[in-house]
């Protein structure tokens, strides 16, 4: 039921139940990187490349969904609830082809994929089975994606919420059963793991959906499933192309830093994967911050709002750079003890905690670079963003972090620097982009009202 007396579409009814889903899935994640650690620090290395690789892979489906997202947003701005619904079809649709194609590459061929990524020889046995069956799961996350993006940008952020905390609370539960064999079942260790990922992302996409098929002023109808609108996917792909190819760009740069990470050692691998998990607080309301400005400012430039579109952005930003700034800050007075809940490994404890004073830097840059660049991605400029992302990626965070962290023999530290570097560059670009105001003007002129206009479910 659509209720009239609250604005959906406002800044902290969007943030706080991406928030609230971010911090917790955060948490249940780092108690699945804490289950996973008694396994091994193998383990914990396999499934920290393995998650880049995934990551990879995942924006090939996000492309789409993401795409679709915005335009949502921007239509239902706009009063044009028909065409966010047909698109929001469409989006589902394709991103589940592209997922289920994703399946059967990591089903078939993990061992392949583990040359090319340079993975040591003892790590291969686990590779293997993680790979083949969690990934084999890759279509469900691709459903997850479109799904709750689709969902997210009608301005009903708090169903995904609900479900995805729902989804990490099955797979920790299923995983403290499966890893050590509890209450009877079999101890499967790792291939534990990829069953709790497989049965807990099944759960969510069933939610999911039929929150999905209600979340547009008409039922969506089994039959609407083959809808297929070429102007409006049209649409989708001139945003979603190149939002989807800066997206590759940040994944296969983390993947190569990982290759590095691989060359130097599983003690550096696992140093960095405990790393991310406690950046990840440092991170995460900032990160809902920046999901929740794009979705907003995507409407308001649907709605010609634009004046109010340039604001936001920045309103955004403030309050992100000084709660991040705050965390890091709380991360570099307790991370020592953090760490130790990870493992016992002296070299793995000292390489993290010399990460911790570079932290403070390299949050607040990320906060300035995701929250621009997702402005600008919301009205549409999403080639400016592809071109100065990949430019300073392949440059910086890529090319420099082999020549100091490989070759000149910085190790961990220098890619560390190369990545503050890079996220610092790019946040200036999108700054000065950004107060430029170039596409902003173009969402100016008063968007036509259809005489039916689509109600919105939250």
């Amino acid at each position: 039921m659509v209720k009239s007396t609250s604005n959906p579409f406002g800044l902290w009814t969007l943030a706080w139940p991406i928030f609230i889903e971010v911090f917790l899935q955060t948490l249940l994640g780092t108690v699945d990187t804490v289950m996973v650690s008694r396994i091994s620090d193998d383990a914990v290395a396999v499934v920290g490349l393995a998650g880049q690789l995934f990551g990879a892979l995942t924006t090939l489906f996000m492309t789409i969904a993401g795409g679709a997202g915005i335009l949502i947003a921007q239509k239902i701005g706009a009063r044009r609830g028909e065409d966010a619904r047909t698109i929001a079809i469409m989006g589902v649709t394709v991103s589940t082809l592209i997922g289920i194609a994703i399946s059967v590459l990591l089903y078939t061929q993990p061992h392949a994929l583990a040359r090319m990524l340079h993975l040591s020889d003892d790590l291969l046995p686990l590779w293997k089975d993680y790979v083949a069956y969690f990934g084999g799961g890759m279509f469900l996350s691709a459903m997850i994606a479109a799904l709750s993006t689709a969902i997210r940008n009608t301005g009903n952020t708090k169903a995904p919420m609900f479900i995805g905390i729902a989804m990490n609370v099955i797979h920790i539960a299923m995983n403290y059963v499966l890893i050590f064999g509890m209450f009877g079942f079999p101890e499967w260790g790792l291939f534990g793991v990829t069953v709790s990922g497989n049965v807990s992302r099944l759960f969510a996409v069933i939610l999911l959906f039929y929150v999905f098929i209600h979340s547009f002023e008409r039922k969506i109808q089994l039959a609407e499933w083959r809808i297929f609108n070429s102007k409006l996917f049209k649409e989708i792909i001139r945003i979603g192309w190149p939002l989807g190819v800066n997206m590759s760009g940040w994944v296969f740069s983390q993947l190569a830093i990982y290759t590095f990470l691989a060359i130097l050692g599983a003690q550096e691998l696992a140093a960095r994967t405990y790393m991310n998990t406690l950046e990840s607080f440092c991170f995460m309301l900032g990160y809902a911050f920046a999901l929740a400005v794009q979705i907003q400012i995507a409407h308001l430039y649907g709605a010609a709002k634009t004046r109010e579109a340039y604001k936001g952005a920045y309103r955004a930003l403030y309050i992100s750079l000084a709660v991040v700034t705050a965390n890091a800050l709380l991360l570099l007075l307790l991370g020592k003890y953090l760490l130790g809940i990870f493992t016992n490994d002296p070299v793995i404890l000292s390489l993290g905690q010399s990460l911790l004073v570079l932290n403070l830097i390299l949050q607040p840059a990320k906060v300035l670079n995701m929250s621009l660049n997702n402005a600008l991605n919301a009205v549409g400029d999403t080639r400016y963003t592809m071109v100065t992302s990949l430019v300073s990626m392949s440059i910086i965070a890529t090319g420099c972090s082999y020549w100091l962290g490989i070759h000149a023999g910085w190790g961990l530290i220098g890619i560390y620097c190369c990545m503050i570097t890079d996220e610092l560059v790019r946040g200036i670009l999108v700054l000065h982009r950004w107060r430029g105001q170039k596409y902003l003007r173009k969402g100016e002129t008063t968007p036509s009202l259809p005489k039916e206009t689509a109600a919105l479910t939250v």
